[in-house]
């Protein structure tokens, strides 16, 4: 839709509380935790829509099995992570994993159950255990997302901005003063010390993606503009099994497929990867090969979960027959696409950057759980704790005001937004450059092609994300080097400080407390 500016001087108002800029599992999970307390809460769409949250089909990794253990959670993790996990970081939110499906469940949230009552669990790629917990089958996300967005508009001191796009968050000497804001009504200045940035991931900067194509990057645009570190942008994780039928955003194919027993097969019915459990990262590897050589690739659920698929997957069932494919007789045509950013804002557990008052949580942050690569499952889980253990840091301060500005009135669309033609210019460059295999000639050439788009926020993140692309000269985890095909020792994060200073750097592993 179109924000229109109705006038050229912004309006102040004073916001009463936190401002957070997304409407996500991350921001809503703060919202709620943070109450009674008056906070703001921006969305550039309708409130429930645009976000990856509501199209997360895997579930959330907790380990409440019998045979599990938050210890064995960790240890899945950080094999996963290729060597750029914090370990602490991965130690403390596995241990509030429990916790954390205990509060989605106080907030309305429906997971599935067996027969006796108990919690059913999945398994996924990489995890040693069944730690998947599930919501309404393939529809975690959505369920998710419905329970706390249900919850946020009962909840009197949430204030819920519908169509406001944050424009520029406002500093100073001392840190945050401020965010500007696109409305329907025109331009406001919401006046605050603490901002909560939770805009999600960068997908759309992709041609194959499975994120809303609005996940361009913006948290991370508004974060550096705002003096803000980031860490491991070049860390994109691919999903092995987007389905390749021709629809953009293509849709997710849940790796709980994989778990169930499907596997992956080109079009002789040779399999692609032997272990299709395996880390997407090399799933993802393995499938480009093959697509490379000429193949097809393909998943075949056909003899496991077989008839079972419409109940295990009855969303992900529907939109294949929408397409013209039956999972339980025919297998379905996959391709890797940009699904989860490993890289972000650099944050503690507290969510703090390293500008005051300026915090993130979601997948815009970069706590330093990821790693090089995601362990399935694990991005709602950090979600909604870290959301939580923000607002908690928020309310060991001094409390703002006593309400939450309101939403400027009669905040509806307009109309649909027009293509936006730099958008595209960046994402058929970014895809180029910087998909599952690079190298310095292409990224050379994207790092050129992008640095007159860098005034726009897609074109100065897929900038920054080619710009330690190239710096990394290594393979690790999802950024994949064709010209570095092994991993350096020892392992590093890679930080871009904010606006003014061209230039990354390394960091070690453990130095964020």
């Amino acid at each position: 839709m179109i924000l229109r500016q109705a006038q050229e001087t912004p309006t102040v108002i004073d916001a009463g509380g936190p401002v957070i800029i997304g409407a996500g599992l991350a921001g809503l999970t703060a919202a709620l935790e943070y109450s009674p307390r008056p906070c703001v809460v921006l969305s550039a769409g309708a409130i429930s829509t645009g976000t990856s949250t509501g199209w997360a089909q895997g579930g959330v990794a907790a380990a409440i099995g019998p045979d599990d253990s938050a210890e064995l959670h960790t240890v899945d993790t950080i094999a996963a992570g290729a060597g750029l996990c914090e370990p602490d970081v991965v130690a403390a939110i596995t241990q509030a994993a429990p916790r954390a499906i205990a509060w989605l469940t106080e907030q309305g949230a429906r997971f599935d159950h067996n027969a006796d009552g108990s919690i059913k669990l999945g398994l996924e790629g990489a995890h040693g255990r069944r730690r998947i917990v599930h919501a309404l089958g393939d529809s975690t996300g959505a369920e998710l997302l419905r329970a706390v967005v249900t919850a946020a508009r009962a909840t009197a001191s949430i204030s819920l901005w519908e169509y406001s796009a944050a424009t520029k968050i406002l500093t100073d000497a001392h840190g945050v003063t401020g965010v500007r804001v696109r409305t329907l009504a025109g331009e406001v200045v919401l006046r605050t010390s603490t901002v909560l940035l939770a805009t999600g991931g960068i997908g759309g900067l992709f041609q194959h993606t499975t994120n809303p194509l609005s996940s361009r990057g913006q948290g991370l645009a508004l974060a550096h503009r705002a003096g803000a570190t980031l860490r491991d942008v070049e860390m994109v994780q691919f999903h092995p099994t987007a389905l390749n039928v021709g629809i953009d955003p293509m849709p997710l194919v849940s790796e709980a497929v994989r778990g169930e027993g499907a596997i992956l097969i080109d079009e002789t019915g040779a399999r692609v990867i032997e272990n299709p459990l395996s880390a997407r990262d090399v799933v993802s590897r393995a499938e480009w090969a093959a697509l490379q050589a000429g193949h097809q690739v393909f998943l075949d659920a056909r003899e496991e979960p077989g008839a079972r698929f419409d109940e295990l997957f009855a969303s992900i069932a529907a939109t294949a027959r929408d397409a013209g494919f039956d999972p339980v007789t025919q297998p379905l045509p996959v391709h890797p696409a940009a699904h989860y950013h490993m890289g972000g804002v650099r944050v503690d557990l507290a969510g703090r950057t390293d500008v005051p008052g300026l915090y993130a949580a979601g997948e815009v942050a970069s706590t330093g759980l990821h790693g090089a690569n995601r362990l399935a499952s694990n991005s709602l889980l950090e979600a909604v704790v870290c959301g939580r253990w923000t607002a908690q840091h928020w309310l060991s301060l001094p409390a703002g005001g006593e309400v939450a500005a309101a939403a400027p009135s009669s905040l509806h669309p307009v109309s649909e937004a027009p293509t936006d033609p730099v958008a595209v210019q960046v994402r058929a460059i970014v895809s180029e450059a910087a998909g599952v295999l690079r190298d310095h000639d292409r990224l050379t050439v994207a790092l050129a092609e992008l640095a007159s788009l860098r005034h726009h926020d897609a074109g100065l993140v897929g900038y920054l994300l080619v710009q330690a692309a190239l710096t990394r000269t290594e393979s690790r985890g999802g950024h994949t080097r064709t010209d570095y095909p092994a991993a350096s020792e020892p392992a590093e994060h890679l930080l871009i400080p904010g606006q003014g200073h061209n230039v990354v750097v390394a960091e070690p592993i453990g130095a964020v407390a």
